[in-house]
């Protein structure tokens, strides 16, 4: 089993920056891809950025692409989400998954965090 823990969100003025963290404990967290999703009030759940096992190849939504930067630590079981240059639509709960390869699709991802708010004022 693999337990999934964000945390980092909160109130953020636009045009601010946040850093989501992942911690990841019951396996060993280099044998998953790891991919950020978010969901606002009234929507679907989205896809935001995706990264291999490795750490080395990593893929964004268009509309978080040249803002946010997704990164892992191996060695500390930690997933990160950087995220900057805030807007209002960012506003939405974010989740991070684990499944055993990087992926965009919701349904590839075996393990889910509780998620974490994010809400940017304007």
């Amino acid at each position: 089993q693999v337990q999934l823990v964000e945390s980092g969100g909160g109130l953020v003025q636009a045009g601010g920056t946040l850093r989501l963290s992942c911690a990841v404990s019951g396996r060993t967290f280099s044998s998953y891809g790891m991919g950020w999703f978010r969901q606002a009030p009234g929507k679907e759940r989205e896809f935001v950025a995706t990264i291999s096992l490795s750490g080395v190849s990593t893929y964004y939504a268009d509309s978080v692409r040249g803002r946010f930067t997704i990164s892992r630590d191996n060695a500390k079981n930690v997933g990160y989400l950087q995220m900057k240059s805030l807007m209002p639509e960012d506003t939405a709960a974010y989740y991070c998954a684990a499944g055993p390869r990087s992926a965009t699709t919701a349904r590839e991802y075996d393990y889910w965090g509780r998620g974490t708010q994010v809400t940017v004022s304007s």
